[in-house]
């Protein structure tokens, strides 16, 4: 069994080729050519800690995965990051473990950006004006990068409850990206003018109902990957024209329709697609002026595919 380290996995794998894994991920998962069993979850509330495994096997691929990745939010206290994690890869013909990725959640944190920005591709408008991001973490890093590989924008409106996380987040990407980023007192002063938000935050109650957006508008909600966990208010999703999931399953279990769903203001049934059946084209993206809405939780699929990307190029 290979140890591979987190420097040889970043020089090996990037935005672009997480982007293509994990759009052939969820286009497996969309044909049904995908085994993955349901996430598993483990709290330790007493530091704030989350951690989450998830596993998956794409019919056809040499090796499966599984994905361990904490979240622990108190660590900013001790100026440690609030996330890391590995991956195991083992051979799919015998079950053998042939490489551990000692990634520190790197490749977590770029297979979430990736279907963030492949939600985009098929979800946004092609021309973007104004773009939300409600978070200013190291994911709200990653999502605002990877989307500049699909859609150009002209300005970037970013809130977070820490003002100066914020302040040095607005700095920091408009040097990366070269696009503007202002910072708004609230989340309503973010996603006003927005045609597309992304939220990423760990947060436990709605950030913005549905009265702040813009008819036509994109929302990729990001941060809700646990029953607790909550970005969006019901009248959100209530309000939209298309709901697409990642796993249908999965989020009314631990997403955002998960609440809409326990309320009793809508059902399983009310979700127009899972996102991998936009992506081979059984169910339709974008298709006019709508209110669409993107539960992302994170699946299985998407771990197995850069995982493997990883093994094969760091290797």
């Amino acid at each position: 069994m290979r140890t591979i380290e987190e420097e040889a996995i970043r020089a090996a794998v990037g935005a672009p080729e997480a982007l293509d894994a994990v759009e052939s991920a969820f286009a497996a998962l969309g044909r049904g050519a995908a085994s993955l069993p349901a996430p598993m979850g483990l709290e330790i509330p007493e530091v704030e800690g989350e951690v989450h495994i998830k596993s998956a096997h794409i019919a056809g691929a040499p090796v499966f995965a599984v994905k361990i990745a904490s979240g622990f939010y108190r660590n900013v206290d001790r100026d440690l990051p609030t996330g890391s994690g590995l991956m195991m890869v083992f051979a799919a013909d015998t079950g053998f473990p042939v490489a551990l990725l000692l990634d520190n959640g790197y490749l977590t944190d770029l297979r979430t950006a990736a279907a963030g920005a492949l939600a985009a591709r098929y979800l946004a408008h092609e021309r973007l004006d104004t773009v939300a991001v409600l978070g200013s973490g190291v994911q709200a890093r990653y999502q605002a990068c990877a989307l500049q590989g699909v859609r150009s924008w002209r300005r970037t409106v970013a809130w977070s409850p820490t003002a100066a996380n914020l302040r040095r987040y607005c700095t920091e990407m408009e040097t990366e990206l070269g696009i503007p980023f202002t910072a708004a007192a609230e989340p309503e002063d973010a996603v006003g003018a927005a045609d597309l938000v992304i939220t990423v935050t760990p947060s436990r109650r709605p950030l913005f109902d549905a009265a702040a957006l813009r008819e036509n508008a994109t929302v990729i909600a990001v941060g809700s990957d646990g029953p607790d966990k909550r970005e969006l208010a019901t009248s959100v999703l209530a309000r939209a024209d298309k709901i697409v999931v990642d796993r249908l399953s999965q989020c009314a279990a631990l997403g955002e329709l998960h609440h809409a769903v326990t309320e009793g203001k809508l059902s399983e049934g009310d979700v127009h697609a899972e996102l991998g059946e936009i992506v081979i084209g059984q169910a339709k993206g974008r298709e006019s002026d709508e209110l669409i809405i993107c539960d992302l939780t994170g699946v299985g699929v998407q771990d197995a595919a850069v995982a493997e990307v990883a093994w094969r190029r760091a290797g």
